[in-house]
């Protein structure tokens, strides 16, 4: 049914495009908690997940999968040649040791899986507004009350065990090579929590290697799991039906 609305997704886009500017803009902008900023910012999301409805029906349309600009031979070797695998390697292993550490002191220390106490102290100060000229840690306002929800509600106490087991798993499958892109997003996902919160430290290194292992998922992992997991399980968009039942092959090699 959505597909003969397919063509709109062009026109959509460009409106969300000039809602976006008016409101972003440094000359002339609604003022933060007025009516019509609430309203140019509803205006854009409503528009943005319009537009990517429309976009996923039209991966379906035919010619879809056409390449219309082709990317540097480099690129295409190091996100898709499975001996690129071994440049991803030393990346994955520094990744993955950063954010074994990091569970790992979670798991074992104070403050953590004994309640969160820890965890709340560092939302506590990251939703402070200090008095002027002072700068708050968080930037963006609807970061700061999403923090304050999880405050309000208690949620540190398994909000804690949460973060600690998924630096754990982001950290062992990093390590083993298994289902790479999938823990690199996990990672780079608190990298940049960890962002929003006003905390830098090592999460600009950390997301931005993760962002490479997210581009490479098909080869970065060739090297250990992954080179068995990935023709095993084959991907959601390639179904058994579209391939008449067969099993996916080996990953390829160029």
């Amino acid at each position: 049914m959505l597909a003969r609305y397919r063509n709109l997704a062009v026109p959509l886009a460009i409106i969300a495009a000039i809602v976006l500017f008016y409101m972003e803009n440094p000359w002339f902008f609604p003022a933060d908690g007025s009516t019509e900023r609430a309203v140019a910012t509803v205006a854009f999301w409503v528009l943005a997940i319009v537009v990517l409805v429309l976009m996923f029906e039209d991966h379906k349309s035919p010619g879809a999968e056409t390449v219309e600009v082709e990317g540097p031979a480099f690129t295409r070797y190091l996100f898709s040649n499975t001996r690129a695998g071994l440049i991803w390697l030393p990346i994955r292993i520094f990744l993955g040791f950063e954010w074994l550490n990091a569970g790992w002191h979670k798991l074992t220390g104070e403050g953590w899986i004994d309640g969160g106490a820890s965890l709340l102290g560092y939302w506590q100060n990251a939703v402070k507004i200090p008095e002027a000229p002072g700068r708050p840690p968080i930037s963006f306002e609807w970061y700061r009350t999403f923090l304050q929800f999880l405050i309000d509600n208690g949620a540190h106490s398994w909000f804690a065990w949460l973060i600690t087991l998924g630096e754990l798993a982001v950290g062992i499958g990093l390590l083993a090579g298994a289902l790479v892109g999938i823990a690199a997003f996990f990672g780079a996902m608190m990298n940049m929590s960890f962002l929003l919160a006003g905390s830098a430290s090592t999460n600009p290194v950390l997301f931005a290697f993760a962002v490479g292992l997210m581009l490479a998922w098909k080869v970065a992992g060739y090297y250990g799991l992954d080179r068995w997991l990935l023709p095993r399980l084959g991907v959601p968009w390639h179904s058994s039906a579209a391939t008449g039942g067969a099993q996916p092959g080996p990953v390829p090699v160029g």
